[in-house]
């Protein structure tokens, strides 16, 4: 029997919160993958996970001891449409550790059968979207973005079946809770204003300890929120489907299906096959989190002031905030991959004209940012003659800082990844893994584990795609 010392918090919450169900078991259960470095943090023994006993439960053929495994119910606006009841379809809580960092955290299950959630799904996961989520998940770990980890990828000895037959998979994922703003929604639209406020106050006891209310609660997420869309955006990171239930109220990211990252930048670009409108494109995120921040309040507003009116005053002043937040931290995440230290109030004019300059010239997005550190950035631009203007500009305006040139490069380059997962190759990642070569999904975990090193041992893996190459749409897999 397997031993993970859980100590399972959610589980004892009413279970008007979630339903019971252990994990489907599965054909013939074989390890793809194994976060030693993640399960070492969380006190998990390796050899263990790596054994026939520990390949069970990782598959959920077998439970481990003190497991209490369950599935989430929650609401959520999908594409700005409410849906009442959602809940985890093909996900299920094992339970929860205390790290060594002394942080708890969530081991869960992603594609191990049907729940009370899963409608008219079978639950499963195929191979593809398990290994991209593995690996993006770890990358944007390295990429120091708070997001949900991946601890380990098994594949189950039975197909599933999407347009074709696909091998089945399933990921074991890790996070500092699965709390999500459809979680807050579902109680808010059953007016069962008792769970809403146990909610309330476990999230608070979990993420927010220093909050004191509810209307600080929402203060703290739009806080968190608002750090978080600003690191996506600041390496290329698109989403694709940021649906209230995708939104996590500590701002990780979380629910990894089309994502995707940026190549040429363009301030629309999108991916998912879904998002047929660019309702969740690149250049909308920001906009997007203050329509899900505003359900948020909405679910919030019985529980801020008990008379209605003050209570959404209060709220809306709060939410209408958030784009100075956001401002904010969009600022210093890209003054940091210009180099600047300090602020100046033409900065926001200058890496907007950048950003133009850019989408004109179809420039790499990712390589643009390590070329400005190395000198080169010219070579990036076809016409570079409206680049060498705005190159003077921001020499002039670095001069003026209190620092080094060295010191700027060093910034720029902690900042600015060398190597991103790019679509193309992830999609080559998934066709090998099909056929049962994993040698290139380890050589791109190693890769992006390693962001910001300039080193050349993986110089073919920071090359953006051909035109041959150019993945145009990405897929959630369910």
């Amino acid at each position: 029997m397997v031993k993970i010392a859980f100590d399972n918090s959610y589980a004892r919450l009413p279970e008007k919160f979630f339903s019971r169900i252990n994990p489907s078991p599965v054909a013939a259960p074989e390890l793809v993958a194994l976060n030693e470095t993640l399960a070492n943090e969380l006190g998990l023994n390796t050899e263990e996970l790596r054994s026939r006993a520990g390949v069970s439960v990782l598959s959920g053929s077998a439970i481990a001891n003190g497991s209490e495994p369950i599935a989430q119910v929650y609401a959520g606006h999908q594409f700005g449409g409410f849906s009442p009841q959602l809940g985890d379809g093909r996900a299920m809580l094992l339970g929860e550790v205390i790290d060594q960092n002394a942080i708890r955290q969530d081991i869960q299950l992603k594609g191990s059968g049907q729940t009370p959630y899963s409608r008219r799904g079978d639950g499963r996961a195929w191979l593809g979207p398990v290994l991209r989520e593995y690996v993006i998940s770890e990358a944007m770990h390295a990429l120091k973005i708070p997001t949900t980890r991946a601890l380990a990828a098994v594949t189950t000895g039975q197909n599933v079946q999407r347009e074709t037959a696909l091998p089945g998979a399933i990921l074991t994922r890790v996070a500092t809770s699965h709390i999500r703003v459809g979680s807050f929604e579902y109680f808010a639209a059953r007016h069962d204003y008792d769970a809403l406020r146990r909610l309330t106050d476990y999230t608070i006891a979990r993420h927010f300890p220093d909050a004191e209310s509810a209307l600080d609660l929402l203060t703290a997420v739009c806080d968190a929120q608002a750090r978080l869309i600003a690191r996506w955006m600041g390496v290329g990171f698109i989403h694709g489907v940021m649906n209230t239930d995708n939104t996590h109220v500590a701002g990780i990211t979380i629910d990894y299906g089309p994502c995707a990252f940026m190549d040429s930048y363009d301030e629309m670009r999108r991916y998912s096959s879904i998002d047929r409108r660019g309702r969740y494109a690149y250049g909308q995120q920001s906009e997007v989190i203050v329509w899900n921040l505003a359900q948020f309040a909405s679910a919030l507003i019985p529980l801020i002031d008990a008379d209605q009116t003050v209570a959404i005053a209060k709220a809306t002043k709060v939410v209408h905030d958030f784009p100075n937040r956001f401002a904010a931290a969009w600022l210093a995440e890209f003054r940091a991959k210009l180099g600047l230290s300090s602020a100046d109030e033409a900065d926001k004019s200058m890496i907007d004209d950048l950003l133009d300059l850019m989408a004109a010239g179809q420039a790499d997005f990712t390589n643009i940012f390590r070329a400005l550190a190395a000198g080169n950035a010219r070579d990036q631009f076809d016409d570079p003659a409206g680049f060498d203007v705005w190159e003077t500009r921001w020499r002039t305006r670095l001069a003026v800082e209190n620092s080094t040139l060295a010191q700027q490069q060093t910034l720029m380059n902690k900042t600015s990844p060398a190597i991103i997962p790019r679509n193309h190759r992830i999609q080559e990642m998934i066709n090998a893994a099909v056929e049962g070569n994993y040698t290139p999904f380890e050589r791109l975990n190693a890769a992006l584990s390693r962001p910001f090193d300039q080193s050349g041992d993986y110089d073919d893996l920071k090359r953006p795609p051909t035109d041959e190459e150019v993945v145009h749409q990405t897929f959630c897999g369910t």
